[in-house]
């Protein structure tokens, strides 16, 4: 007994020889690798290694590897200046607005405020105490305007920032302490005293023992690579002075 061959079913699916066959073929095209790089499958595309971020590229300008950003001295709050000014004027107004109720309110004006209407009143412009006044708070208003347009904070060095956003400080005692320590460890060097400012540290040592001149430029050479390392925005001049003093 001989099989029927397969009869495809009109209504149904397909047999899977047809559904082979309706697979449409692939069109000849050029080789992968005369294709462009977008346009090939991602199998056989190149690979690629991923962009890799260099963070010291930006953190230092071009002749300075290391430098760091350079930030500013930090802002004062002036809270004493503000302390004194706010309470002048707190009782100076507090003491007229008083006594104006209480002229409203049927008593005479107090002394002090008649005085001085009197004495405003009678004086000559270019009298002393009128001139003595107006120098005063012409001086009162220049010192104010000087602390609202400055940083203060005049003991603090800044420090350079490996980032934009961070800032740091040293006091100046702490780095006259790490100047005075260095110098100490320079041979002949028996005492040293440093004093830093805000564009010159002067250090005085007393030599004991070697010749003062060899004392002298390591001394220059260790203070300046001591300065280098405490990364400061703005690296004060090293003066240095030696002398002899024998034990």
């Amino acid at each position: 007994m001989t099989s029927e061959p397969d009869v495809p079913d009109r209504g149904g699916a397909p047999s899977s020889r047809h559904r082979a066959a309706a697979v449409p073929a692939r069109e000849p095209g050029p080789p992968a690798h005369d294709r462009p790089a977008h346009d090939r499958p991602a199998q056989d595309r190149p690979a690629q290694d991923p962009p890799t971020h260099d963070p010291s590229a930006h953190d230092a300008p071009s002749g300075a590897p290391d430098a760091g950003y350079r930030t500013r001295r930090p802002w004062s709050a002036r809270r004493l200046p503000t302390a004194l000014v706010a309470t002048v004027v707190l009782v100076a107004a507090g003491a007229a607005l008083i006594d104006v109720v209480l002229v409203r309110a049927g008593r005479p004006a107090a002394l002090w405020r008649r005085r001085l209407a009197d004495e405003l009143a009678d004086r000559p412009v270019d009298d002393v105490w009128v001139l003595a006044g107006a120098a005063a708070a012409v001086a009162l208003g220049v010192w104010l305007i000087v602390l609202a347009l400055t940083p203060g904070l005049r003991h603090w060095l800044p420090l350079r920032s490996p980032e934009p956003g961070l800032r740091a400080s040293l006091d100046r005692d702490g780095a006259a302490d790490l100047l005075r320590d260095a110098a100490m460890r320079v041979p002949g060097v028996g005492a040293a005293r440093v004093r830093v400012r805000r564009r010159r540290a002067k250090a005085r040592a007393d030599v004991h023992f070697r010749d003062p001149r060899q004392v002298k430029d390591d001394l220059t050479t260790v203070l300046d690579e001591e300065r280098d390392r405490m990364a400061l925005a703005r690296p004060p001049r090293i003066v240095v002075r030696v002398r002899r003093r024998p034990r």
